[in-house]
């Protein structure tokens, strides 16, 4: 069954931009190296919580908007390979990473229900 990985983060209005264009380098490198789909999204109707959320897993500030992304694999093993390959392309290795990426939460998912 497919395998995920996911990711949400909280990225600054004025660096929104520059994530973007991060997230279309991402896809390019993830699709080669044999992803089967690649997606970022960016916050549209993401809710405050009282006891948890979107918002307050990442600790959103004022003046930044939820990007919720994730790649799917054929299994946990391809994600493995694709990863590995993906950590080696000299095209992800920035020189270094914003703040705001420390608050980004992330794991690896098994498919148990898809349609």
């Amino acid at each position: 069954m497919t395998y995920v990985d996911g990711f949400v983060l909280a990225v600054p209005d004025a660096e929104f931009e520059e994530y973007r264009k991060s997230a279309e380098l991402g896809k390019t490198v993830w699709m080669e190296h044999g992803a089967l789909s690649y997606v970022e999204a960016k916050a549209d109707d993401v809710p405050e919580g009282e006891v948890t959320s979107f918002p307050m897993a990442v600790k959103r500030q004022e003046g930044e908007t939820i990007v919720f992304s994730y790649v799917t694999y054929r299994s946990r093993a391809h994600r493995d390979e694709v990863m590995k390959k993906v950590m080696a392309d000299p095209r992800m290795k920035p020189d270094s990473m914003p703040p705001y990426m420390k608050r980004m939460i992330y794991g690896g998912f098994q498919v148990f229900v898809e349609a």
